[in-house]
């Protein structure tokens, strides 16, 4: 049975990044691995053993187009109403609170936050099958 072990994304800015998802997710440097071209930055935190892997290009000025293929990156946190809170608080831009019930029943609670790069990062209530 195959294991999920980490997501890559393509960042800009090495410390713009890793500042950003240490402040919203408590997610550390696990590795740093540094070549000629580019740079892998595994980030995880105690919570999990899934990493997220930032690759960081040399010599890129151009921020990454994200296209639409790209979706989003999702976490669940135990107090979604604290998180959002304490996401404002850092200045983070955290969207709107959601319940989301689409047939009448709520389904999940979440919010969204963007990255330094744009990418979309859903942040769940650890409940139901998002735990």
């Amino acid at each position: 049975m195959a294991k999920s072990i980490h997501s890559m994304i393509r960042v800009l800015d090495e410390d713009r990044s890793v500042a950003f998802y240490d402040k919203a997710f408590g997610l550390k440097v696990a590795d740093r691995l540094d070549f000629p071209d580019f740079t892998l930055v595994y980030l995880s935190n105690p919570e999990s053993e899934f990493e997220l892997e930032l690759t960081v290009n040399k010599g890129r000025t151009e921020p990454y187009d994200l296209g639409d293929g790209y979706g989003h990156f999702a976490v669940s946190v135990d107090d979604l109403e604290a998180e959002h809170k304490r996401f404002e608080a850092e200045g983070l831009a955290p969207r709107k609170l959601v319940e989301f019930a689409p047939a009448g029943e709520v389904v999940a609670k979440f919010f969204f936050v963007a990255d330094p790069d744009g990418y979309q990062i859903e942040v769940l209530a650890r409940e139901g099958r998002f735990k």
